[in-house]
């Protein structure tokens, strides 16, 4: 387990918190809530490594493994990372804020879930901790974050607090600062002996939107949002979102500078800067996309200098024009 010092504002689990975290959080481990979970991110894994951000007790890391994924996590409070451990000592857990701490390698696959990137309360730490997800992913990896959308719509006139949950044990109430986007989650329990305790827990509220501009900064693009682990679509009255950001992959291939001899003629020749393989087929007029006519004179030249993505060149030309030709040659790759 290595340690990484926190450098957010956000809330430590005490060691008793921890101890009672799987209790006090027992419905959120029932297999109708996090079962689609666990299939959804073990699908989109694809086999690869993945990486949970505020991995706590293990709650979704356990059940991945237990499917063969091979999950790393990053947790801020060392006595949840404790309690994971009891469960499984082969994740393997760096201590530490997940807006800056690092994990050695690279995931198909970060995810951080049950609204944890709240716990970061300043948008600079949120839009920090995109990025090191973006920083964590192998090309064409996710970023998937599970979140709420904050109650503050159904904050009558004048009112501070907003339920969200009220049962025969616990009633929780949210409390919102709509000028900072911070809140407080006020949790009151009743217990067997008759006693009630209050518990507090601070968050900074994202819009969906707001999320989508901390991944562009990153320089991750939006690939879906849905309503919930079931595939639900997101809608107007929606209460939660799971969005998924992909960082774009790698171009097929290395760099290649390519130099070809037309026909016979050693004089006239061209260049592509391409990653696409090489091809035998009649050269095409970069610009036109028009079959090339060439007529070789007196140092006949032709340079194109193609674009990575293969759709813009320069062109540079010399000599005329006469039937169409087939390009061979040789060929030099730069990586």
């Amino acid at each position: 387990m290595a340690e990484a010092g926190p450098v957010t504002s956000s809330d430590l689990w005490s060691a008793e918190t921890a101890e009672r975290y799987d209790e006090l959080s027992a419905f959120m481990f029932e297999p109708a809530v996090l079962d689609p979970a666990v299939d959804f991110l073990a699908q989109l894994a694809d086999g690869g490594p993945v990486l949970e951000f505020a991995i706590g007790t293990g709650r979704v890391a356990v059940p991945l493994a237990e499917r063969g994924v091979a999950v790393s996590g990053i947790e801020l409070s060392s006595p949840m990372v404790d309690q994971l451990k009891r469960k499984r000592t082969d994740i393997p857990v760096v201590v530490g804020d997940m807006a800056t701490s690092t994990m050695p390698g690279q995931f198909s696959l970060v995810y951080v879930v049950w609204n944890s990137i709240g716990n970061l309360r300043t948008q600079a730490e949120q839009v920090a901790c995109f990025r090191n997800a973006a920083r964590h992913l192998a090309p064409g990896g996710r970023f998937v974050v599970e979140l709420w959308i904050p109650g503050i719509r159904r904050l009558p006139p004048g009112g501070a607090a907003v339920p969200f949950h009220v049962g025969q044990h616990h009633v929780g109430l949210d409390t919102y600062d709509l000028t900072t986007q911070q809140g407080t989650s006020h949790h009151y329990r009743h217990h067997p002996d008759g006693t009630v305790t209050h518990g507090t827990s601070n968050f900074r509220y994202i819009w969906p939107a707001e999320c989508d501009l901390m991944a562009q900064l990153a320089g991750l693009e939006l690939e879906r949002r849905i309503a919930d682990w079931h595939g639900n679509p997101f809608m107007n009255d929606s209460e939660s979102h799971v969005s998924v950001w992909r960082k774009a992959a790698d171009r097929a291939g290395p760099e290649r500078v390519v130099a070809w001899q037309i026909g016979a003629s050693p004089a006239a020749y061209g260049i592509v800067v391409s990653r696409a393989p090489p091809t035998t087929q009649p050269w095409r007029d970069c610009l036109s996309n028009r079959p090339t006519l060439w007529a070789p004179t007196i140092e006949p030249r032709r340079t194109c200098r193609r674009s990575l993505t293969g759709t813009d060149c320069t062109l540079d030309e010399e000599g005329g024009r006469s039937g169409p030709q087939r390009w061979t040659g040789s060929e030099a790759a730069h990586g």
